[in-house]
């Protein structure tokens, strides 16, 4: 067996583990999976130490929220070890108002080193929904 596949394979783990327990919400649960290093950068360039202030973020802008996974790939760094793990997919969940939605797009970024997350960086439409709801947007969606 590759030990390469396998460091892949546990890295993609790793982060879907991560992101089923940031979507209960368990941000305790979730911060099991990061480095006490962890850095995470939001849409926007919001940055935060860990799982429960991005949980706290979100609590503001949605009633609730969880994420459709379309897929997961991964990519190892062979020169620092780090793996490259990206996971995208669809946002749905319901806005503070009451609105359902289903498809605002997501893309994640990771970075797995030594079986922990160090960084995440994370991009989806709300910012753009949000305007378009305000009736703010500078073009139809």
């Amino acid at each position: 067996m590759d030990i390469k596949v396998d460091v892949i394979a546990a890295a993609k783990t790793i982060v879907e583990n991560y992101l089923e327990r940031s979507m209960i919400p368990d941000p305790k649960g979730a911060a099991a999976y990061v480095s006490d290093d962890f850095h995470l950068v939001f849409t926007g360039g919001r940055n935060f130490s860990g799982p429960v202030e991005s949980t706290a973020f979100n609590a503001k802008r949605y009633a609730w929220v969880k994420k459709r996974f379309l897929r997961t790939d991964a990519a190892l760094d062979a020169e620092t070890g780090d793996v490259h793990v990206y996971n995208t997919g669809y946002l749905f969940g319901e806005w503070k108002d009451g609105t359902s939605f289903e498809t605002n797009r997501y893309m994640d970024k990771f970075v797995v080193r030594d079986g922990k997350i160090v960084s995440t960086n994370v991009w989806n439409d709300s910012a753009e929904i949000l305007l378009h709801k305000a009736g703010l947007a500078e073009a139809e969606l």
